[in-house]
């Protein structure tokens, strides 16, 4: 028996990244909160990788040139594999603008243990949601290759499931995200 599957059996689950992708403001840390609460509450062992919370610390030192872009989700999908592979359910919220870094991300972990997840709000909503001001600083001029404004966001083509946060709740959002998952984390 491997390393991880002594660990999942310890944890009694399966270890899988649950990647959630999409603007800045379509309720991806949201989601990723109110999942990890609801999973807790089952008994599952979890961990929250936030894209925020990476970039205060271990990608301190990338700005937001496509180059590092890459070398931040590259970083992030390095970190989660190795949750992963101690058996953890590891919940990952990042912008990963792109099909090519959500492919590099996926090909990192193992397609299977990567649930890829596009958190859908158009632009408008999004900007409308804006806590931190920064659509509006990046509609100034003050915040370049800002994802939506003036960088690209390519929704996924095949995400494993799609939410549409305009109008679900996050409850909802919760809900679809369990129905689809519960089958592989749970151990047996």
């Amino acid at each position: 028996m491997s390393d991880r599957n002594l660990k999942e059996l310890q944890l009694n689950q399966r270890g899988v990244v649950i990647w959630l992708t999409g603007l800045s403001g379509a309720g991806k840390t949201t989601i990723s909160n109110a999942l990890n609460k609801k999973l807790t509450e089952k008994k599952y062992f979890t961990q929250i990788l936030d894209g925020d919370q990476l970039r205060g610390g271990i990608n301190s030192n990338l700005g937001f040139s496509e180059t590092d872009r890459i070398e931040n989700i590259r970083r992030t999908a390095e970190i989660a594999k190795l949750f992963v592979n101690s058996g953890i359910i590891t919940i990952c919220s990042f912008i990963s603008p792109t099909n090519k870094i959500r492919l590099q991300t996926k090909e990192i972990i193992g397609a299977n243990d990567y649930f890829e997840i596009f958190v859908n709000a158009p632009l408008h909503v999004c900007e409308a949601r804006d806590v931190k001001g920064m659509y509006k600083k990046a509609r100034a001029g003050e915040i370049k290759n800002f994802t939506g404004i003036d960088s690209l966001y390519e929704p996924p083509a095949n995400a494993d499931l799609a939410l549409n946060t305009e109008v679900l709740s996050v409850n909802e959002c919760v809900e679809m995200i369990l129905e689809k998952i519960l089958t592989r984390i749970s151990a047996g």
